[in-house]
């Protein structure tokens, strides 16, 4: 139950920070002190890590296409597929969800984002829903993600959820990455 009302918190908190963004260039930025957070909040481009308590992610490559592996989206939308690389370099083993990674869009509505399609027929290729991470080991693979039809600017974000009962301690900083989808 606290890990749904986390999720829910989350989508609440970066959706209203996504309308607030402004989208960089595609190309890593070369900071040495990019993906790390500052004042909370962390962004960053292709190729660049982002530091979270818990693990690095990296984004490297995505494109946005009709149909992926027979899966087609609902009507008026299109698929974005983004191959990340995601590192525990916490104490311990950690797991990841699919919903630890958010896509959105550049858009004013409350609702322009969305977690990623959980499709048991994918290959092996895509993330799946859940999975275990070790210390210092790595994960490559796809997240598929519905979107609106017509947008080629996302981003895809991360925010540090901690398992508290002070409502107020329960979440970190936030992780962005900024990117133009090549179209397939």
């Amino acid at each position: 139950m606290k890990r749904i009302i986390a999720l829910l918190l989350i989508v609440l908190s970066v959706a209203t920070m996504a309308g607030c963004a402004k989208s960089n260039s595609d190309s890593g930025s070369g900071d040495n002190s990019t993906g790390f957070a500052e004042d909370g909040y962390a962004r960053g481009n292709f190729n660049d890590t982002m530091h979270t308590y818990f693990f690095d992610f990296t984004i490297e490559s995505a494109y946005v296409c009709s149909e992926f592996e027979g899966y087609t989206p609902a009507a008026g939308n299109e698929l974005l597929v983004v191959e990340t690389v995601v590192k525990n370099t916490f104490t311990e083993t950690i797991t990841m969800y699919d919903t630890d990674f958010q896509a959105q869009w550049n858009d004013d509505a409350d609702d322009a984002y969305n977690f990623p399609v959980t499709d048991y027929s994918f290959s092996s290729e895509v993330l799946p829903e859940a999975y275990d991470l070790k210390v210092n080991e790595s994960r490559t693979g796809l997240l598929v993600y519905e979107v609106p039809e017509g947008h080629d600017d996302f981003s895809v974000s991360s925010q540090e959820a901690f398992e508290t009962d002070n409502i107020e301690d329960a979440y970190g900083d936030v992780f962005f990455v900024y990117f133009t989808a090549e179209r397939k």
